[in-house]
């Protein structure tokens, strides 16, 4: 049985936590039509479908979802990174990950795999036993090299799933990432439910390589308005250090 469009739609308003009348508004209709969509009175036009994306903020391979359910084309495509039309795009991740050693940096995408690492990056997840393609969701939880050598691992963790919750979100209902979260809801336990003070700025992650100490802090950025899916879901992870003493060790070691 195929997909039905009112309950996409119901299904990502109520994500949303935006009433018929409210979407109605910014949508530029009625909160009845929005129940006739969503019961199946009326049926939406293409432009009506990506109105109502772009009002919900649905990700682009969700789009493709709800137009499909709508009896209609989709609107995305999905680009192996590799075809010669993203040339561009690999030449820039490239370089922004080239020029980001002496410290690490990674493209991962929506799944958290790892899709392209800089020289410093690559070394470190060698070191653990990664490779391109590997999952960094079962580096942290299955790990047992990565457990030793990261000191703040309960505190990292808890900022990871506070990560994945907020991309589910994000992407709706998506397996990988509400499993992923059910794992790591058993690793954190109730550590994360009453935090105390004032947070700080950021969450570094503080490894201990052999007697080497090294704390680092990420950054994320992503392509923007990009129309293909895959595209749109990968993200470059840049580490930087968050003191001193990281930050000669690693310029050291680029330096030699």
């Amino acid at each position: 049985m195929g997909l039905d469009f009112g309950a996409v739609l119901k299904e990502w308003r109520s994500a949303r936590r935006i009433s018929q009348l409210d979407l109605g508004l910014s949508a530029g209709v009625s909160s009845r039509h929005i129940s006739f969509l969503e019961t199946g009175r009326s049926r939406p036009s293409r432009g009506m479908v990506l109105r109502l994306c772009d009002e919900l903020d649905v990700p682009i391979a969700q789009r493709n979802r709800m137009l499909t359910a709508a009896v209609l084309s989709p609107a995305y495509a999905e680009r192996d990174l590799s075809g010669e039309d993203m040339a561009p795009m690999r030449a820039a991740m490239a370089w922004t990950l080239a020029r980001h050693d002496p410290y690490p940096a990674m493209a991962i995408d929506r799944h958290w795999r790892l899709v392209k690492a800089n020289k410093t990056c690559a070394a470190i997840m060698q070191g653990f036993g990664v490779r391109e393609g590997d999952s960094l969701i079962d580096l942290m939880t299955d790990n047992p090299v990565l457990r030793t050598a990261l000191e703040n691992y309960d505190e990292v963790a808890m900022h990871m799933l506070a990560r994945l919750r907020v991309e589910a979100a994000h992407f709706g209902h998506d397996p990988v990432l509400e499993d992923a979260i059910a794992r790591y809801e058993d690793i954190v336990g109730d550590a994360g439910k009453a935090v105390d003070g004032i947070r700080p700025a950021i969450i570094p992650a503080v490894y201990d390589f052999g007697g080497m100490r090294l704390t680092l802090f990420s950054t994320i950025s992503q392509f923007g308005s990009a129309e293909d899916i895959a595209l749109s879901e990968l993200r470059i992870e840049m580490m930087f250090p968050a003191d001193e003493e990281t930050r000669v060790a690693r310029e050291m070691l680029g330096a030699g």
